[in-house]
């Protein structure tokens, strides 16, 4: 279906088959199929509304479908008992989009803290690591500062050495490259492809910064109300010939129709629910 850049022969770590989701009687993801291979890049991509932190919630199981299924290395996840599911996370990391730090811990605090909570190591063990992973980086020599003294890009990187402290093998990424300015965003990009190579971690990346996907994926899922539009290599993407991808990509609006029938009918029963 697609030309791929690189990798096209890794194993699925990430297998999602006819996922659908509703919130009320909303449905949000309709029929999504995903599979993600090891070792390589993939962004999720979609405009506001289109499903993709729905997805992202779901590839975390933090939310339960309603029809479909999601295997991560091989495992189905609502087969999993609740110790099962706490040792697949251990092999995950997370990286959120406005960095989640503990503020009452420095940098190096923040980042022991998985080691702290899901391991038996030693102080000065832990230590050892938390820093090594802040060189990773490039924050070496900031361990001492509290998250209020740091900078937007900072944040992002603290929080990454966070999300790979215990060396994962699934890394997911909810907008990195959210309220940077282009240098630092294209800085943390180059970051993300020598983590991919370093460690060999595959990576989901939600993102709606254009440039930034460009630069990283090696596939691209286009989401758009719930379903898939087009999933493929950057150029596969940037030449689709859906004219909602071409929207998305050019930022052009698309016309709303409104039917005045449905409106009212909608406003009448919105009216007699209260």
């Amino acid at each position: 279906m697609t030309t791929e850049k690189k990798k096209d022969s890794g194993e699925p770590v990430i297998e999602v088959e006819d996922l659908v989701t509703y919130y009320g009687s909303r449905r949000i993801l309709d029929q999504v199929n995903l599979s993600i291979r090891a070792g390589e890049v993939m962004v999720i991509m979609g405009g506001s509304g289109s499903g993709k932190s729905t997805l992202l919630r779901h590839l975390l199981a933090l939310h339960k479908a309603a029809s479909g299924s999601i295997r991560l290395f091989g495992q189905d996840l609502d087969s999993l008992s609740p110790t099962e599911l706490y040792r697949m996370r251990l092999r995950t990391g997370v990286s959120f989009q406005n960095g989640a730090l503990f503020n009452s811990l420095n940098v190096e605090e923040n980042v022991a803290f998985p080691l702290r909570e899901h391991t038996r190591l030693d102080d000065n063990t832990v230590r050892i690591m938390a820093r090594m992973k802040l060189e990773v980086v490039n924050l070496a020599g900031f361990e001492k500062l509290m998250p209020a003294q740091l900078s937007g890009g900072m944040v992002k990187r603290t929080a990454l050495a966070r999300a790979i402290v215990m060396d994962p093998s699934l890394l997911f990424f909810d907008e990195p490259s959210a309220g940077l300015d282009p240098v630092v965003s294209a800085d943390l990009d180059e970051l993300i492809l020598r983590l991919r190579d370093a460690m060999r971690v595959t990576i989901v990346v939600v993102t709606h910064e254009l440039d930034s996907a460009f630069r990283i994926a090696d596939r691209i899922l286009v989401l758009d109300k719930g379903k898939v539009l087009v999933i493929g290599s950057v150029d596969d993407v940037k030449n689709s010939d859906s004219e909602r991808v071409q929207n998305l990509l050019n930022r052009r609006s698309e016309d709303i129709i409104v039917d005045a029938d449905e409106y009212m009918q909608r406003l009448t029963d919105n009216l007699a629910g209260l």
